[in-house]
């Protein structure tokens, strides 16, 4: 199986920081300690089936272009069971421990749902063969409920109770599915759960629906004993005009609401941060200072366009404040850094596959101990310490503790209305975290 799709590339090696190897690693290396952890058990990589086994290199203003060795095979149960076999050998020869998937990319969808289910089941069990045979793990899985003309108007938000129970059916064979393959985690994303205008939407009937589907769907996690963690991943807009899940804030807001909290936490993506005005740092901040950190979606968007363009991230710079945050959170475990990306139209040659996440990969070693070594030197951390020391005594202390109101602080005020502030020195900061580059 090692070389049926692609028996030119061998098993990515290690060559080192000096290599002009494309196919070779420069910095990532699986065993390697970054303190107390292998840079495996850090970073957690995972392939995201839809963009390396099915994407096409298609985009809104052009046509179908990567060139894929299985797609030469007209019978779509044939290809997809071609697909997987190529998923194992990408990630044997990238050492790759992890790949992610939605149940549409591994298997056609039939004319009745039935017979999508048994599609389905079939290529499962191929990649359950495959995974007992080769070691490697679902991150995770979940249910594409955007794709289909039935989902037109959503799935869980839908204004239709037929596409509603068909977008729950789905859902219990994707958790199914997913159990059975051992997946340490089950992602929703609402592609379509949102709306494109106010004027024919009831947005509280929708929202009051969506509470009641993510709660179907841990009580069913409970009764067949599935306890990997639920995942939500948000995105602002595209393809909604606005979604219901459209950051990490929002989405805390609709847990607390529906008393979903204890049972989900958030997978983030660079690209859907941008897109919701906020760096892939700031989303991974909140979520990590709030305590629903779960897992992370890596890839880049284009900073100067307005959509949602997944490209492999070799942006440095980009990826070390991320990781910054996922060491101070402890790591992402069971959660892991999914390549939801996708090789640019015209990277559309087979060996553009390991080229691109080779690139990405060694972009994310690299970063880890770049974002160790700083989080090591407590350089940012002492400053932010020192920064925030009137909170630790005095009348600081007496806010912290909630021990004063308004009125004693109208009283410290009146006597103490002579106040100095001291610079933030944002620019020494930047300085400082260059020198770690």
């Amino acid at each position: 199986m090692l070389n049926e799709f692609f028996p030119e590339i061998p098993k990515i090696p290690y060559e080192g920081p000096d290599s002009r190897n494309p196919l070779a690693f420069k910095y990532y290396q699986p065993k390697k300690k970054v303190g107390d952890k292998t840079m495996e058990e850090h970073l957690r990589f995972s392939v995201a089936y839809w963009h390396t086994l099915t994407g096409t290199g298609g985009d809104p203003f052009g046509v179908a272009t990567n060139l894929r060795p299985w797609l030469s095979i007209t019978d779509p149960m044939a290809q997809a069971a071609a697909r997987m076999r190529a998923c194992f050998e990408i990630l044997e020869k990238l050492d790759v421990p992890f790949f992610c998937f939605h149940d549409r990319d591994i298997a056609p969808e039939g004319a009745t749902l039935r017979e999508t289910n048994r599609n389905l089941d079939t290529i499962v069990e191929q990649a359950r063969e495959l995974i007992a045979s080769t070691g490697k793990k679902l991150l995770w899985g979940t249910a594409c409920l955007f794709a289909h003309p039935r989902y037109v108007h959503g799935a869980a938000t839908s204004c239709n109770a037929d596409v509603y129970a068909y977008a729950a059916a789905q859902v219990k064979k994707a958790i199914e599915v997913t159990h059975s393959l051992g997946g340490q985690n089950y992602v929703f994303w609402g592609g379509r759960e949102g709306y494109d205008s106010l004027i024919n939407t009831d947005m509280g009937l929708e929202l009051d629906n969506l509470g009641r589907f993510l709660h179907m769907a841990v009580d069913y996690a409970k009764e067949i004993g599935f306890t990997g963690q639920f995942l939500i991943e948000p995105k602002p807009m595209e393809p909604t005009a606005h979604q219901y899940d459209s950051d990490v804030e929002a989405c805390l807001n609709f847990l607390r609401k529906y008393d979903l909290l204890p049972h989900f936490k958030i997978n983030i993506e660079q690209n859907h941060a941008i897109l919701a005005g906020h760096t892939y740092q700031h989303e991974i901040y909140t979520a990590r200072i709030n305590g629903v950190l779960g897992s992370l979606d890596a890839n880049e968007g284009a900073f100067l366009l307005g959509w949602d363009t997944d490209q492999m991230a070799t942006n440095l710079y980009e990826a070390i404040f991320p990781l910054y945050e996922v060491l101070k959170a402890g790591g992402l475990a069971p959660g892991g850094l999914n390549f939801d990306a996708k090789l640019r139209r015209g990277s559309f040659e087979p060996d553009d596959i390991f080229i691109g996440h080779v690139a990405a990969m060694d972009t994310y070693a690299r970063a880890l101990e770049v974002a160790h070594r700083l989080l090591e030197s407590r350089e940012l951390e002492d400053f932010v310490q020192d920064r925030y020391a009137s909170y630790r005594d005095g009348i600081g202390a007496k806010i912290v503790r909630g021990e004063v109101g308004f009125k004693e602080l109208e009283a410290y005020a009146l006597e103490h209305d002579q106040i100095t502030n001291r610079s933030g020195r944002r620019e020494m900061l930047e300085a400082i975290v260059n020198r770690y580059l």
